[in-house]
């Protein structure tokens, strides 16, 4: 009988997928929301989605930047939709930055959105904005230069 219970208790662990990230809804007011809750304080906003290629060089190198300053704030928003919630928590797992902060956009009307987050952003990913504490962005379109990411982050997130 224990062996039974006790191969049954293994079996719903192997069979129960991994605890899935928690994916916030990105909607209408979602980038006021993420801003003033670092009001000061730099941070990392980075766009994505499960379906852009450069995305997954994109995750690594912000994956190995986060190991190199764990003190770095990186927010990452996909711009898939909720529907497809495990795979992107499964992709951020995978990229090892499944303790990163993570939205989806959960608004069918994306223009809005990406208006919201920046009137000079068409969609094209990735997407990286680099909020300084006084939140002035720099934006880069496409694979960061990981030397200009690294130059800022010595700047705001200097080991001491």
């Amino acid at each position: 009988m224990r062996q039974r219970l006790w191969a049954l208790a293994l079996l719903s662990v192997l069979i129960l997928p991994a605890a899935a990230q928690e994916l916030k809804p990105f909607v209408g007011g979602s980038i006021k929301e993420i801003t003033a809750a670092r009001q000061g304080k730099p941070f990392i906003l980075g766009m994505w989605s499960l379906t852009c290629a450069h995305c997954r060089e994109e995750l690594a190198l912000l994956s190995s930047l986060l190991k190199k300053h764990p003190d770095l704030d990186l927010v990452l928003v996909a711009t898939d939709t909720p529907e497809e919630g495990e795979a992107i928590s499964a992709r951020l797992r995978q990229s090892g930055l499944g303790g990163a902060q993570a939205w989806v956009f959960a608004d069918p009307f994306v223009e809005r959105l990406r208006f919201e987050i920046d009137p000079r952003w068409y969609g094209e990913l990735p997407r990286t904005y680099l909020y300084d504490p006084s939140h002035k962005v720099l934006a880069f379109s496409g694979k960061p230069d990981p030397r200009q990411l690294e130059q800022w982050l010595k700047k705001y997130f200097a080991r001491h």
